[in-house]
């Protein structure tokens, strides 16, 4: 079990990420237009996940307009951005601000996402919802590069290495 803090706060995780060099969980999500996603959907692509708590916050937020931003420059590479939100509410910030290279993505419907991945916060006042972490997939389907932002409130490493 791993330990984040939220304002300087300990918060609990249910696990740990998935490790560097290894196999990456497959994962049921529910896309922007209540269409169902998996890891086997982008086969041959690189994939990076943006995990945050929820698109409405300012942190959160910039995250996925970075890892936009970042995207519009790599080959091959799909960010998918999780959270719990409901699809709508990242689909209408994506659209509002114009974002047209990351897929947002939620975990409300199945609610394995965050358990398999080990990104659940257990205790806090954001239990329930997702730590703030970065995973990257390469086109085999292996881990390669991750990282839990030990406090909730900043900003993931962008310059991910695939």
């Amino acid at each position: 079990m791993a330990t984040v803090t939220f304002k300087g706060n300990p918060v609990a995780i249910n696990g740990s990420l998935p490790v560097v060099g290894a196999k990456a969980p497959d994962f049921k999500l529910v896309g922007a237009g209540l269409n169902e996603i998996s890891l086997a959907d982008y086969k041959g692509k690189k994939v990076v996940l943006n995990i945050f708590p929820s698109i409405d916050t300012g942190v959160c937020a910039a995250s996925v307009r970075n890892f936009n931003k970042w995207a519009a420059a790599q080959d091959n590479v799909v960010v998918v951005c999780v959270s719990k939100d409901l699809p709508f509410a990242a689909s209408r910030f994506c659209g509002a601000e114009g974002l047209e290279n990351v897929i947002t993505a939620s975990d409300f419907r199945y609610q394995s996402f965050a358990t398999d991945y080990g990104v659940l916060m257990t205790d806090g006042p954001l239990a329930g919802l997702m730590a703030r972490s970065v995973v990257a997939i390469d086109e085999n389907g292996i881990v390669t590069y991750n990282q839990l932002v030990p406090e909730i409130v900043e900003e993931p490493v962008y310059d991910v290495k695939l």
